[in-house]
């Protein structure tokens, strides 16, 4: 299966700074390969291999949705040799973090709990990096899409309390309404 890529190559850095993976952004999604996983990870590509293996026999994910092969030309002397790799999207990688045993898979299992707790607590996660450095033009700002939800979230609520305080005044001009009617009953009565 030949797939030209029409994605964006990002560089991604360990805190550290001893780790650097070209990883390939595509569909808003990212892939790598499992050499790369393996050089994320800081482990063997046959580890993130048996690993990869388990996750798609458990059924924890579908190998036909998370695999996808890329073209890849490469320099071998003085002949190019074009090969087909295999890349897996990101759920995959998630998936292989989570098992991995290594220093650099603890970093990550910690990193993404940290991350999941945040969600959990607040309901929100936020990668402040990214706020303060925007993605570049033509390239999609999540952040507008949160503010937007946020509005959306405030007008809904402004919604109901201006319902809720149409309905108490309602109540109460009804409550008055009958009272009123009570006395002019009773007067004549």
């Amino acid at each position: 299966m030949e797939n030209k890529p029409l994605s964006e190559i990002i560089l991604y850095q360990t805190e550290d700074g001893r780790t650097r993976i070209q990883c390939r952004f595509e569909n808003e999604t990212l892939w790598l390969t499992q050499a790369q996983m393996s050089e994320l990870f800081q482990t063997t590509a046959q580890n993130v291999t048996l690993h990869l293996k388990a996750i798609f026999a458990e059924g924890e994910l579908e190998e036909a949705a998370t695999c996808k092969d890329y073209l890849q030309v490469r320099r071998e002397g003085r002949r190019e040799i074009s090969r087909n790799l295999r890349h897996y999207r990101l759920e995959a990688i998630l998936a292989v973090g989570y098992r991995i045993r290594s220093h650099r898979g603890t970093q990550f299992r910690q990193w993404a709990t940290a991350r999941l707790s945040e969600y959990l607590l607040k309901g929100f996660t936020m990668d402040d990096e990214r706020l303060k450095n925007p993605p570049g033009k033509g390239q999609k700002d999540y952040f507008d899409e949160q503010l937007e939800r946020i509005r959306a979230r405030c007008r809904t609520k402004q919604h109901w309390r201006r319902l809720r305080l149409n309905t108490r005044s309602s109540a109460c001009s009804k409550m008055r309404s009958r009272r009123r009617w009570k006395g002019i009953f009773k007067k004549l009565s």
